[in-house]
């Protein structure tokens, strides 16, 4: 628990213990958005859950499904703390694009985003001390440009696609195949900061002294 002084008592500061800030993934991205907000967790705990969807389930369902099912679990073994997990789906239409398996996956997956747009759905949750959980979901559309056979081989060969939804991470160098992005930036990297904020806030997180 991250420590913090009370009001004193009868002269004497009294030293209690405020909640801990639990991130519920191991993604490094996750964590460099949220020091763009001055946050830092307290610990990394990937949870390990079944990600396969559910039959006919959407895409947004599923995003907002799983990201509430990492909380549980991260909040089941951190009971005390501030829990906070995200997920993010790429969608084109009905079809969910999960991290390719290999390079040939991740080339039929960028060939089908190639000159249409697509969704990202990306679904976060935290789950408070007192047991109470909260969770949003955060849609963005993404119109990426048509892809040349070069452009294509080029980034395959930079292995940017590796471990990414869709194939791809906007924040690298797919962000220049982008023609228009409507909605959350920081959702399509991994976590939409302003909707994690005030899901933080509205459980009542409050950053511990010394952060800034």
């Amino acid at each position: 628990m991250s420590e913090t002084l009370a009001r004193p008592v009868l002269g004497c500061p009294v030293l209690v213990l405020a909640p801990r800030l639990v991130l519920a993934s191991e993604s490094p991205r996750r964590r460099e958005l949220l020091a763009q907000i001055g946050l830092t967790p307290d610990e990394i705990l990937p949870t390990d859950i079944d990600e396969t969807p559910a039959r006919d389930e959407l895409p947004r369902r599923l995003a907002a499904r799983l990201a509430e099912a990492k909380v549980r679990a991260g909040a089941a073994l951190r009971p005390l703390a501030f829990v906070l997990a995200a997920d993010t789906v790429v969608a084109v239409g009905r079809r969910v694009l999960n991290k390719p398996v290999d390079e040939v996956d991740a080339a039929r997956m960028l060939t089908l985003l190639s000159g249409r747009a697509h969704r990202v759905e990306t679904g976060v949750a935290v789950a408070a001390p007192d047991g109470r959980v909260s969770v949003r979901l955060v849609e963005t559309r993404i119109q990426f440009k048509r892809l040349t056979d070069q452009e294509l081989a080029d980034y395959l060969q930079s292995g940017e696609w590796r471990g990414k939804a869709g194939a791809y991470g906007v924040q690298g160098r797919a962000g220049g195949f982008v023609v228009s992005l409507q909605g959350s930036y920081t959702g399509v990297v991994g976590l939409p900061l302003y909707e994690t904020a005030c899901l933080l806030e509205g459980l009542g997180y409050r950053r511990p002294s010394g952060q800034p």
